[in-house]
């Protein structure tokens, strides 16, 4: 028996959050899926789903965790939880795009609110789950992405990795003990009504030399055409045209907050939120100024 496992299983039970086993090392659940069900046991009424079969019977733990060493999962629903979930940047994504915990930051600034203190874990790859109350009154489920970039939810229908589970990539441990805050009330209502496009005006760019003119507007051009891979993949082409434009603000052939307005313009047209935009924009510039070299010359 793996007993830190069993003692993460049972801390959680102590909360009044129900688990569920997860696969050894791993973050799926342990058990048979839908498509295999055998009709039996527990299932003989019918498939039983992870969720349905979280428990906070001791019994049916110490059983559970005395014969594998099971992850332990919550099952965020029954728990009562709406867990927002901060991931990492991928290796793939641009240096200076945004992570979960910068778009949660650009989130709250645009709602004037600050950044929430509550329960908080560290997960294997380095985001943060930040565990919430969720309110009475409305059922929420799993979101990807609906908040902004690396932000998901969990709620009814989802589960978290507790801290105490290991994965190859990491363990999962508490950041924060705080005590578990209730949901704020503008993010329920951001999570029950979807966020709508904001639309801005783009001015034409009467500043800069020619070249650097030319290279602007066609990258907002890009920004503004950019329909493909979500609200994700429209703030990577932000990112990589914010960047092209950069070099000109570095060889100072055109000024920065020309730059800056004519894209933070075309990147809200395309839907993204104002606060992204700004975070996204910037971060790129400041990358390419700390990195440019002089302008090669014929």
């Amino acid at each position: 028996m793996n007993t830190g496992l069993l003692t993460a299983a049972l801390a959680a039970v102590e909360r009044g959050w129900p688990v569920i086993p997860l696969q050894p090392g791993r973050k799926r659940p342990a058990g048979h899926p839908e498509r295999s069900c055998p009709g039996t046991g527990r299932c003989v009424g019918g498939h039983r789903t992870p969720e349905q079969r979280a428990t906070t019977d001791p019994a049916l733990i110490h059983a559970a965790w005395a014969t594998r060493p099971y992850n332990v999962g919550i099952a965020t629903g029954p728990a009562g939880l709406l867990v927002l979930d901060l991931d990492p940047l991928k290796p793939e994504e641009p240096i200076g795009a945004p992570d979960g915990a910068a778009s949660l930051q650009a989130l709250c600034e645009r709602a004037d609110q600050t950044v929430p203190t509550t329960y908080r874990t560290r997960t294997a790859r380095g985001g943060e789950h930040l565990y919430f109350t969720a309110p009475a009154s409305v059922r929420l489920g799993n979101t990807a992405g609906k908040l902004g970039p690396h932000i998901d939810t969990r709620g009814w229908g989802g589960y978290v990795v507790a801290p105490g589970s290991t994965t190859p990539t990491g363990n999962y441990t508490v950041a924060d003990d705080a005590p578990v805050a209730e949901l704020p009330a503008w993010l329920t209502q951001l999570l029950r009504d979807a966020p709508q496009p904001t639309v801005a005006a783009v001015a034409p760019v009467r500043d800069g030399s020619r070249a650097a003119r030319v290279a602007l507007e066609r990258e907002c051009d890009v920004v503004r055409g950019a329909s493909e891979g979500g609200p994700k993949g429209r703030n990577v082409t932000l990112h990589r045209s914010a960047c092209k434009v950069a070099r000109f603000v570095a060889w100072g052939h055109i000024p920065r907050h020309v730059v800056e307005e004519a894209i933070q313009a075309a990147g809200e047209s395309t839907g993204l939120p104002p606060a992204e935009c700004r975070t996204t924009i910037r971060s790129a510039i400041d990358w390419v100024l700390r990195a440019a070299g002089p302008r090669e010359t014929a």
